[in-house]
């Protein structure tokens, strides 16, 4: 009977806090391409990690959730239809830091941050 009953309470205290949720912070990263021109081999950098695309249209946009792992600004390269590399740097970001990153590639070689985001403790 007792072990029943210690089972019985493991399972609710168990269901108790899958209902809670124990969620890890992450970043809605978006990157918007309005250069005019389809950009090539587009790699975004961040603390602890990149994600990167072959191309990205003209208008298009590329969204990746990532996870923040130390401390460190964000950097993003890509090449122009001629060929020309461009490096930006954005906004510093933090471990444990939530929300979205909207990114906006501009003509020129040009970028804005639109950045939403707070700290998990």
């Amino acid at each position: 009977m007792r072990n029943r009953l210690v089972f019985l309470l493991a399972i609710s205290l168990a269901g108790c806090l899958s209902s809670i949720g124990c969620r890890s912070p992450h970043v809605d990263v978006s990157i918007e391409n309005h250069t005019g021109e389809a950009v090539r081999l587009l790699e975004v950098s961040y603390p602890s990690a990149s994600f990167g695309v072959g191309s990205l249209a003209p208008e298009a946009v590329l969204h990746n959730r990532v996870q923040l792992r130390g401390d460190g600004a964000i950097k993003m390269t890509y090449t122009n239809a001629k060929g020309q590399s461009t490096e930006i740097s954005g906004p510093a970001l933090a471990e444990k830091q939530n929300g979205n990153l909207q990114i906006v590639l501009l003509p020129g070689g040009k970028a804005e941050f639109h950045p939403n985001l707070n700290s998990l403790q």
